[in-house]
C-alpha cells in the first residue's frame, strides 16, 4: 500500500485490489488494510471502506477527533468521490445520472438488487472518458453521490454496461475479459476535519 497524504490527524493510502479494508469472519480473511497499517500506527482509526476487489484511494483517521469529523463528513455526503471504471459495451450518452434504489437481496447475500418499493435511494453521476469501439469497451468517470454496497457495480450493470471483471454482477463472458475488476477510486475530496480547508487526493488508475 502506497501513502497518498500524511499528517498528525489523517493519512490516506493507495489500497491495492484484493486486499480486504477490515479483516473478515474466516481465518484467511485477517490480512487487511487496516490491520496492516495498525503496525505503524496504532491509534489508526477506519473512516471508511472500499470493496475487496476495488483499488484506490482509502482515508483513516489517525486520532478519535479526526475519525469522527471524517465520519460525519461521509455521512452529510460532503466528501466527494469519483472513480474510473472500463465497463463493457459503448455508452451512448456521454453524460447521465442512473437514479436506481437499493436493498440487500437477501437469499443472495452479499447481492444487492433493485427495489423501487422498499430500497434505499441510491445516485450515480457518470461521463464518458473514452470509447474503445475496437475493443467494445467504454472508460467512464463514476461520481456516487450515495454509497450504498456495490452501488457503481448494480448502476453500471443497469445502464446496460456491466463493469468488466466483475464476478457479482456482470455475465462469466464480460467478466472473464479481466483477472481484476475494472474499477478504481481516483479522487477524494474534503474539508480537512482540523482546519476546514478543502483538499483534493489523487491515486493514477492502473488500468
Amino acid at each position: 500500500m502506497g501513502t497518498i497524504y500524511r499528517d498528525e490527524h489523517l493519512l490516506l493510502i493507495n489500497k491495492p485490489a484484493y486486499l480486504l479494508s477490515v479483516p473478515g469472519r474466516a481465518p484467511e480473511n485477517k490480512d487487511c488494510a487496516i490491520r496492516r497499517l495498525q503496525q505503524r500506527y496504532p491509534d489508526i482509526r477506519l473512516v471508511h471502506r472500499l470493496d475487496l476487489d476495488t483499488s484506490g484511494i482509502m482515508v483513516f483517521g489517525l486520532t478519535a477527533f479526526a475519525q469522527s469529523k471524517l465520519s460525519r463528513l461521509f455521512q452529510l455526503r460532503t466528501v466527494k468521490k469519483r472513480y474510473q471504471a472500463i465497463v463493457h459495451g459503448l455508452v451512448e450518452k456521454n453524460a447521465g445520472s442512473i437514479d436506481l434504489p437499493l436493498i440487500a437481496d437477501w437469499p443472495k447475500r452479499p447481492l444487492q438488487k433493485v427495489c423501487h418499493e422498499t430500497g434505499k435511494n441510491a445516485l450515480t453521476h457518470y461521463r464518458v472518458l473514452e470509447r474503445d469501439i475496437p475493443g467494445n469497451r467504454t472508460r467512464l468517470a463514476l461520481s456516487p453521490v450515495t454509497g450504498r454496497s456495490h452501488q457503481l457495480r448494480i448502476h453500471c450493470r443497469e445502464l446496460g454496461h456491466p463493469i468488466i471483471g466483475c464476478d457479482m454482477y456482470a455475465p462469466a463472458e464480460i467478466e472473464a475479459l479481466s483477472p481484476r475488476l475494472l474499477l478504481h477510486a481516483e479522487w477524494l475530496a474534503f474539508n480537512h476535519p482540523l482546519t476546514g480547508l478543502w483538499q483534493e487526493f489523487t491515486s493514477p488508475c492502473p488500468f
